[in-house]
């Protein structure tokens, strides 16, 4: 059953308790969870959920970006790496459990006015592989033809492969060598032949630096950033970036004005 226990709206994002449907370790400390909710309906690809933690010792709520969007069963799945004491509650949640979510946060990729006569190419390293699935998906419905580069520390940590594959061609590389192709993505991408139409960027710090100065020319290539934040709405200012440019003083919220950013437009 879907929870209907939606008390509140702050514009267009939602307060709502979600139901757990199901939970599985998917590699060494990194979980599938998928949630059921009326939220489901506005969600687009890129954006993020801000989830509060059952236990009243921690004040803030955790950001976890949207990997999958099924709006007419209205599930959600979101993918995280325990990387604290938040997540590792998380972890240990089961079915039936009702999570406090707010949500759909962010700007999501801008995926507009792309169809069979084009080309995407999809960038992901690491925990930053989740939100790029739903890219996939939609692009692939629209008959695009995704190529996507993704990058691990090793063979543990390889996820979301088999899924990207449904969706278009799929290269592999890892740190160590132990999975796919020895190396960074940047390794593979400089070789690509072809270009592209649109580009997608989600990963570590390293590898959006790599990419925003590659592609920092190209009408449509996109980066999704990550912060730690507070509030989740814009009104802290705890996950600011500054805007690429001669005055840096102006500055950009990750969680409002972001997570996604065009290439270029934000120091990374």
């Amino acid at each position: 059953m879907v929870s209907s226990s939606c008390k509140k709206r702050f514009g267009k994002i939602m307060l709502e308790k979600m139901n757990i449907v199901h939970q599985e370790e998917i590699a060494p400390r990194i979980f599938a969870m998928d949630l059921q909710g009326e939220m489901v309906s506005q969600m687009k690809a890129g954006q993020f959920l801000h989830i509060r933690v059952p236990d009243d010792t921690k004040l803030l709520r955790r950001p976890i970006s949207i990997s999958e969007i099924d709006k007419e069963r209205k599930i959600c799945r979101i993918i995280y790496r325990i990387e604290g004491a938040g997540t590792e509650i998380f972890s240990k949640l089961q079915k039936g459990f009702q999570l406090d979510v707010m949500g759909p946060q962010g700007n999501g990729f801008d995926l507009s006015g792309l169809d069979i006569e084009d080309t995407a190419l999809i960038i992901g390293g690491g925990i930053g592989v989740p939100p790029l699935l739903q890219v996939a998906k939609e692009l692939h419905s629209k008959g695009v033809k995704v190529t996507s580069v993704l990058g691990f520390a090793t063979k543990a940590a390889v996820i979301l492969e088999e899924e990207m594959k449904k969706y278009g061609r799929v290269i592999v590389t890892t740190d160590d060598g132990s999975y796919g192709r020895k190396g960074y993505v940047s390794s593979v991408v400089n070789e690509l032949p072809e270009s592209f139409t649109a580009v997608y960027a989600c990963g570590a710090p390293g590898m959006l630096k790599y990419v925003d100065e590659t592609f920092r020319s190209h009408p449509r290539a996109y980066i999704s950033m990550e912060s730690r934040m507070a509030c989740g709405m814009g009104a802290c200012y705890a996950c600011v970036l500054h805007v690429a440019g001669e005055d840096q003083s102006v500055n950009k919220r990750v969680c409002e004005d972001g997570p996604v950013f065009e290439t270029g437009t934000v120091l990374v």
